[in-house]
């Protein structure tokens, strides 16, 4: 069975971004497919995607984390109203996609 999953630390703060919707697409051609939604819990993290069933295609697909509203929460400035991560599934893998976050800048990796 085929999962994505992801976490955002905000490394400003030190602590998990809870309340950060995401969502997840395919990309089909030239265009982007919803696959799902879901919004960080209290540990920043989303544990699956409600409608991804396990079922992953082999292709391209993006995570797409809505930050704007997450940092004008927190009454701080930042240069990101949004992050889109990028990334290649093939079948039958467990895909851990986290983000380290901050107002000026993100870098994310391939978890587990």
């Amino acid at each position: 069975m085929s999962q994505i999953t992801t976490h955002i630390l905000d490394i400003a703060r030190g602590i998990p971004a809870q309340g950060v919707p995401v969502i997840l697409y395919r990309q089909h051609d030239d265009y982007w497919d919803v696959v799902a939604a879901n919004t960080t819990n209290k540990e920043g993290r989303i544990k699956e995607f409600p409608d991804q069933n396990g079922k992953l295609e082999p292709g391209n697909y993006k995570l797409k984390f809505e930050t704007k509203e997450y940092f004008e929460r927190n009454d701080t400035t930042s240069f990101f109203p949004f992050v889109e991560v990028v990334f290649t599934v093939s079948e039958g893998k467990h895909y851990h996609v986290p983000l380290l976050l901050s107002p000026f800048g993100y870098s994310t990796y391939r978890g587990s």
